[in-house]
C-alpha cells in the first residue's frame, strides 16, 4: 500500500492494489484442498465398505507398517464346523462323519449344555446342531438356565446350570483346554494324554475346546467356576478354513511393506498351523500371552520385531504388543471384534472393528469399521491413504508453484515502478483463484493410484508433509513461470503494445502455464505422455471449461472491456501459448533424468 501511495497519492487506489497483492499471496486453497481430499476419501472409502470414524485416519492409512490381526472371521471363514471329537473314556479321536458312539454323544450333548441356550457363537451354533441331529429325545425344552458364570478366567472358560422341574441338575463347563484341565480330576497320564491329543488336532489346524461337568448339591452355588470340580469328559475340535483370498491379502501387505502381525486366542498349534497354510511370514515362531506378560518393556520390543505369532492372547497382552510396537516407531492397524479387544483398538493408530461380528464396544472404541469383515478391504484402505497423501501433496505444490508466479507479477512492476505497474485488479486474482480452486481441489483428489506406489515402503508417520527437495521443486517451477511471464510483459512493453495487451497476454500466459503445470504435476515420476493415459474424466473437463472461461473473458467485448482486456491476434495468442509451455514443460527434462537414473 506504501508503494502505490507514494506513486499515485490516492488512499483508495492505494489500498485497492494492497488488497489485490494480499489476494495474490493468500493460499486459501490448501485449507479447502485438505478438507475436500479427507471428505472425499472418507466418501469413497464408505464405497468400499469401510466406515471411517476419524477424518485423520483417512490419510493416517498411507503410513501403516504393521497390521496386528485376530484369525476367526479374518484370517479365516468364521464358518465352525464340528469336525472331531476326543473323550477321555475311549482315549481315541473320532470323526464327527463317523458313526458315534455313546461316549462322543454324551461329550456333544454335555458341551451342548455348557452353551448359550440360544447360540449366536458360530460354535454354539454347530454344537446344538450337532445335538439336535444326534438325539432322539431333545432334553432342551424341559431345563431352564439358573445360574451362568461368563466367560472369565486365563484362559478362558465358561460355565452354565441348568435344573428341570424335578430339581435335576446340570453343570457343564467348555473352554480352553488348560482351563478345564486345571479344574478338573485328572490323573498325571490322563494330562498326558490330552496334552497329545491336543498337539496331534492342533498341528492340523483345529480350533479345541474342552468340555467338563460337576456334580454339585444345593443351591449356594460357588462364587467363582473354577472352585467346581469337574469331570473332564473330552475335547471338540472345529475346522475355520481359512478364506480363499487370505494369502493374496498378505502377498498385498508384503508388498507394501507392511508387517502383518497374528495375535489371536487359539492355542500355538493350532495358530501356527493355520498360519503355516496360508503362507504368512513367520509362522514358526510364537509366543503366547503369558509368556509376554513375563517380559519387560526393552524385551518384548525387540520380541515384536522377530515373532509374528502370538497365541493365547488376552486384553492386557494385546494391548502390550500394540505399545510395544508403536514404542519401535512403527504405525500400528489393529483389528478386533469383541469387548476385550477395546484396549488394543483404542491404543492404535488405526483400530479395526468387524462390521458383522464385531461388538459396538469394540466398533465404538475402532476409527474404521469393515462392514464385510473382509481384510482385503484393509488393502484397499492404505492404497486409498497413500494415494491422498500423495495427491495432496501435488495439489499443494501445484498452489505454490502457481501462486509464485501471481504474487511476483503483481508485486515486481509495483516495487521496480515498471511502464505498467499495477497490471492486475482484485478481478483478475479472483478469475485466477477460480480457476485454481477446482484445478487442485477436484482434478488431482481425482487422479488414480500411480502404478509403482503399494510397491513402496511407507512413508514414516513422522516425517514433514513437505520435504526440502520437494518444496524446492515447487518454488523453482514457480519461478520458472515468473520468468515466463514477465518475458511476455517485457516483450509487449519493447514492440509498444498497450496495457490492456499486455495484460491480456500475461494473464493469458498464467493460464496456459496453470493448464500445463496441472499436466505435468500429475506425476513428479512418469512423462506427461503417460499420465494423460491415466483415467481421470475431470481432466478434460475441467481444462475445457478454463479454456472456455478464458477465451470468454477475452474475446466477448462486454467481459473483455469489465476486466480491461484487449482481444489477442493469432500471433500473439501463439506466442502466450508457447512461452506458458514452455515455462511449465522443462520439467518433463528432469523428470526423464529421474527414470534413466533409477535404470540405471
Amino acid at each position: 500500500m506504501g508503494i502505490n501511495y507514494l506513486r499515485s497519492g490516492i488512499v483508495l487506489d492505494s489500498l485497492l492494489k494492497a488488497l489485490t497483492l494480499a489476494m495474490s499471496i493468500l493460499p486459501e486453497e490448501i485449507p479447502v484442498a485438505f478438507t475436500t481430499f479427507m471428505a472425499l476419501g472418507a466418501w469413497r472409502l464408505m464405497k468400499m465398505g469401510i466406515v471411517v470414524k476419524q477424518m485423520k485416519t483417512v490419510e493416517t492409512l498411507g503410513s501403516a507398517t504393521v497390521i496386528c490381526t485376530d484369525k476367526t472371521g479374518t484370517i479365516t471363514q468364521n464358518k465352525m464346523a464340528l469336525a472331531k471329537l476326543f473323550t477321555l473314556k475311549t482315549g481315541n479321536i473320532v470323526n464327527t462323519k463317523d458313526i458315534l458312539g455313546d461316549n462322543e454323544k454324551e461329550l456333544i450333548t454335555t458341551s451342548m449344555w455348557a452353551s448359550e441356550p440360544i447360540p449366536f457363537d458360530p460354535m454354539e451354533i454347530a454344537i446344538h446342531n450337532a445335538y439336535g441331529t444326534l438325539t432322539d429325545n431333545d432334553e432342551r425344552p424341559n431345563y431352564k438356565m439358573v445360574h451362568e458364570y461368563p466367560l472369565g478366567g486365563k484362559p478362558p472358560m465358561m460355565t452354565h446350570v441348568f435344573q428341570d422341574d424335578e430339581g435335576n441338575q446340570i453343570i457343564a463347563a467348555k473352554g480352553a483346554p488348560e482351563a478345564i484341565i486345571a479344574v478338573a480330576n485328572l490323573t498325571t497320564s490322563e494330562i498326558e494324554m490330552i496334552q497329545n491329543t491336543l498337539t496331534e488336532l492342533g498341528k492340523d489346524g483345529y480350533r479345541m475346546l474342552a468340555v467338563g461337568m460337576a456334580i454339585f448339591e444345593g443351591e449356594d452355588y460357588p462364587k467363582e467356576q473354577q472352585d467346581f470340580k469337574f469331570d473332564f469328559k473330552g475335547i471338540i475340535a472345529f475346522y475355520d478354513p481359512p478364506k480363499e483370498n487370505i494369502s493374496q491379502v498378505l502377498k498385498d501387505f508384503d508388498s507394501a511393506g507392511i508387517q502383518v502381525k497374528l495375535v489371536t486366542g487359539d492355542n500355538a498349534n493350532t495358530a501356527m498351523a493355520i498360519a503355516k497354510q496360508i503362507n504368512f511370514k513367520g509362522y514358526e515362531k510364537c509366543i503366547s500371552g503369558d509368556e509376554l506378560m513375563q517380559l519387560t518393556d526393552t524385551e518384548l520390543q525387540e520380541k515384536v520385531k522377530h515373532i509374528n505369532v502370538f497365541s493365547r492372547m488376552f486384553p492386557d497382552a494385546k494391548l502390550r504388543i500394540v505399545n510395544a510396537l508403536k514404542k519401535n516407531n512403527e504405525v500400528v492397524a489393529m483389528t478386533g471384534d469383541g469387548v476385550n479387544d477395546g484396549p488394543a483398538l483404542k491404543a492404535s493408530h488405526i483400530g479395526i472393528a468387524m462390521g458383522k461380528k464385531g461388538t459396538e464396544i469394540a466398533k465404538q472404541a475402532a476409527s474404521l469399521i469393515l462392514v464385510d469383515d473382509d481384510l482385503s478391504r484393509m488393502v484397499d484402505a492404505v492404497a486409498m491413504g497413500r494415494k491422498i497423501y500423495t495427491n495432496l501433496k501435488k495439489a499443494i505444490q501445484y498452489i505454490i508453484s502457481i501462486h509464485i508466479p501471481i504474487i511476483l507479477t503483481v508485486f515486481i512492476p509495483l516495487a521496480l515502478r515498471w511502464i505498467y505497474p499495477n497490471i492486475f485488479s482484485p478481478s483478475h486474482v479472483i478469475i485466477l483463484e477460480l480457476i485454481m480452486g477446482p484445478t487442485c481441489s477436484i482434478i488431482f483428489e481425482n487422479e488414480p493410484l500411480e502404478k509403482n506406489l503399494m510397491f513402496k515402503k511407507p512413508r514414516p508417520f513422522s516425517t514433514t508433509f513437505f520435504n526440502y527437495k520437494e518444496l524446492t521443486t515447487s518454488v523453482i517451477q514457480g519461478l520458472a513461470i515468473t520468468i515466463g511471464a514477465l518475458t511476455i510483459y517485457q516483450y509487449t512493453v519493447a514492440v509498444g503494445f498497450s496495457e490492456n495487451t499486455t495484460r491480456t497476454m500475461v494473464f493469458t500466459m498464467l493460464i496456459v502455464a496453470n493448464i500445463f503445470l496441472t499436466l505435468v504435476n500429475r506425476s513428479f515420476y512418469y512423462s506427461i505422455f503417460t499420465t494423460l493415459k491415466y483415467k481421470n474424466n475431470l481432466v478434460p473437463l475441467i481444462i475445457g471449461l478454463t479454456i472456455i472461461l478464458s477465451l470468454a473473458i477475452i474475446y466477448i467485448p462486454m467481459l473483455a472491456t469489465f476486466f480491461e482486456f484487449e482481444s489477442l491476434t493469432l500471433s500473439q495468442l501463439g506466442l502466450t501459448i508457447l512461452i506458458g509451455a514452455i515455462s511449465v514443460l522443462w520439467y518433463e527434462f528432469v523428470k526423464a533424468a529421474k527414470r534413466t537414473k533409477k535404470k540405471v
